[in-house]
C-alpha cells in the first residue's frame, strides 16, 4: 500500500498542486488508514462498501472534531479514486456513501478596538525583531493573507511603488493583493533595521528568524500570540483571526463580496460569504442599538 499511497501523493503534488501541508495531512490519514486495512485484513484494491462503512463508523466513534473527520475522509475517498481511474480498484466503495455535513461555524475575528490594541503593543526582543513582528501583523490585517502565503512572501514580491505584494495561495495560485499605508511603512522601517543576513538563503525572504533563516509557519503564530498576550487581549488570538477581521472590517465598510474573494483568494464565492453572517451580526446589533422602535424592554 505504501508505493500506492507514494503515488497518490506524487500525482497531487504536479497535477492538482497541493501544499506541502496538506500531502503531509494526507499522508499521515492514509497511514492510519492503512493501519485500519491491516486489522481488517483487506488490501486496500479489494475494499468493499461494507468496509467503506465500517471505517466511516471507526472515525465516528474516535471523537473526533468534524473538520478533522471530513479531512480524513478526504484523503481516503481521493485515495480510492485514485485507484479505481487506475484500474486498480474495480468499485469505489465510498461513492454516494452518506458523509457527514461539514460544520459551519462563523469565524473568530477581532474587533477594530482589539486589532488596535494589538498593533500598538510594545513586542519583546532586539528592535529589529520588535519591528520585524510589527510589521508581519501590519500585513496580515492589511492584506488578509493565510500565514503559509504570509511566511513564503520573498523581498522582490514587494511593490512599494504600486502598494501590492504577490502571493502564491493554495493550489500555487498566483495573486497580487493591495497592501495599506500603514503596513507598507512598516515594512520600510523593518527592511532597514534587518540585519545583513547572508543571500544565501533561497528566494531572499521577507521574514527572516534569528538565525536568518525563513520564518516558519510556527514562528508566527508565536509572534502573534506573544504580542496578544503583550497588548492585554485576554482571548486566544491565531494568525488566521487577522484573515477574519481583515474580511469582516471590509464588509462592515462596504466592500464588494467579488472583490473580497479576489483579495482573500478564494476558489469559490461560497466560501468568502461566511463573512456576510459575520458582517450581518454585527449590522443587527448596530439597528438595535439605534433603531427607535428597537430601545427599552418590551
Amino acid at each position: 500500500m505504501k508505493l500506492r499511497v507514494q503515488r497518490f501523493l506524487t500525482a497531487l503534488r504536479s497535477r492538482r498542486n497541493f501544499s506541502e501541508h496538506t500531502l503531509r495531512a494526507y499522508r499521515l490519514d492514509l497511514r492510519e488508514f492503512e493501519r485500519f486495512c491491516t486489522g481488517r485484513r483487506v488490501g486496500p484494491t479489494a475494499l468493499s462498501r461494507r468496509d467503506a462503512r465500517a471505517y466511516l463508523a471507526d472515525l465516528g466513534g474516535r471523537g473526533l472534531a468534524r473538520a478533522s473527520l471530513l479531512r480524513k475522509l478526504s484523503a481516503v475517498r481521493s485515495f480510492c479514486r485514485f485507484l479505481r481511474e487506475a484500474g486498480e480498484l474495480k468499485t469505489d466503495p465510498f461513492l454516494n456513501l452518506p458523509i457527514p455535513k461539514v460544520e459551519k461555524k462563523l469565524p473568530r475575528f477581532l474587533s477594530k478596538r482589539e486589532v488596535d490594541s494589538l498593533l500598538e503593543a510594545s513586542g519583546s526582543g532586539p528592535e529589529w525583531v520588535r519591528l520585524r513582528d510589527r510589521a508581519l501583523l501590519e500585513l496580515l490585517y492589511s492584506s488578509g493573507l493565510r500565514r503559509a502565503e504570509l511566511t513564503g512572501l520573498n523581498d522582490p514580491d514587494l511593490d512599494f511603488m504600486g502598494g501590492t505584494a504577490r502571493v502564491f495561495g493554495k493550489g500555487a495560485r498566483e495573486r497580487v493583493v493591495p497592501v495599506g499605508k500603514a503596513a507598507l511603512k512598516a515594512l520600510r522601517v523593518y527592511q532597514r533595521a534587518r540585519p545583513p543576513f547572508s543571500a544565501s538563503v533561497q528566494g531572499k525572504p521577507v521574514w527572516r528568524n534569528a538565525r536568518g533563516g525563513r520564518l516558519s509557519d510556527g514562528g508566527v503564530a508565536l509572534v502573534v500570540k506573544r504580542w496578544a498576550k503583550s497588548s492585554g487581549l485576554l482571548k486566544s488570538v491565531a494568525p488566521h483571526a487577522l484573515r477574519h477581521s481583515f474580511a469582516t472590517h471590509l464588509l462592515d465598510g462596504g466592500c464588494d463580496l467579488r472583490a473580497l474573494q479576489e483579495m482573500l483568494g478564494h476558489k469559490n464565492l461560497a466560501t468568502t460569504q461566511i463573512y456576510t453572517h459575520t458582517s450581518l451580526e454585527s449590522l443587527r446589533k448596530v439597528y438595535r442599538k439605534s433603531h427607535p422602535r428597537e430601545k427599552g424592554d418590551l
